[in-house]
């Protein structure tokens, strides 16, 4: 996946906020000088819900998003690719929105942390900046939402197809290269039950189930089933 193009920090701040014009210039150095470069590698936690972490805006790589049952079982909620910011991960800078979750690496990521103190005491000062870190906050809301009612409102085996259609959309092929694990992880159930229903499809002629992953062989047919 394409990363973000390399630029000077205070460059590239000048074009990715909307609010930068509008910072004094020790409020733009406070944020370049609270600003580290971050690595991380795949599968790696990037936030544990456990206080404040900051802000982290994806150069390159994807993180994923993701919400634990009681039980233990991970709910993916969104996934953010190059470009995209992570806002929930500093939650003590959107004081009317608190949402736990967690984020971790879903592939080899870099990305620019901007620390949640920094960020905060600018926000505070400049109405242009509060209402953006809400905005980008709920912004992601509707992918939340969606999932939800996934979740209350649909059986397992359309949500499965819905996952298959929107990964090859988003990746823009006709395979999907994931383990059954990685599929379950993401849709907050077990391993066995995908594979059952991989199988089901697979029997339909839906899918192919190959070495590398699934194949969609009838995507016409997997929309049926998802909608």
């Amino acid at each position: 996946m394409k990363g973000v193009e390399a630029m000077p920090l205070e460059k590239f701040y000048e074009t990715y906020f909307p609010f930068w014009s509008v910072l004094a210039e020790t409020d733009k150095q406070l944020l370049c000088e609270n600003t580290a470069e971050k690595h991380f590698d795949r599968s790696q936690p990037v936030h544990d819900n456990m206080g404040c972490t900051g802000l982290f805006i994806v150069r390159s790589g994807r993180l994923r998003l993701y919400m634990l049952s009681e039980d233990g079982k991970e709910i993916t909620l969104y996934r953010l690719s190059p470009g995209d910011i992570c806002m929930l991960s500093a939650s003590c800078v959107l004081q009317s929105v608190t949402f736990d979750v967690y984020v971790d690496a879903e592939e080899e990521s870099d990305c620019y942390h901007i620390s949640a103190s920094a960020f905060g005491d600018v926000s505070n000062r400049y109405l242009e900046v509060k209402n953006y870190a809400l905005e980008t906050a709920v912004s992601r809301f509707s992918d939340v939402m969606w999932i939800m009612q996934q979740i209350v409102f649909m059986s397992m085996d359309k949500r499965l197809a819905i996952f298959l259609l929107e990964e090859t959309q988003a990746n823009g092929t006709d395979s999907v290269n994931m383990t059954h694990e990685t599929i379950a992880r993401h849709l907050g159930t077990a391993r066995e039950v995908i594979t059952r229903m991989l199988k089901h499809l697979a029997a339909d002629g839906v899918i192919e189930v190959t070495r590398k992953g699934i194949l969609i062989a009838d995507k016409k047919k997997l929309r049926s089933i998802a909608y």
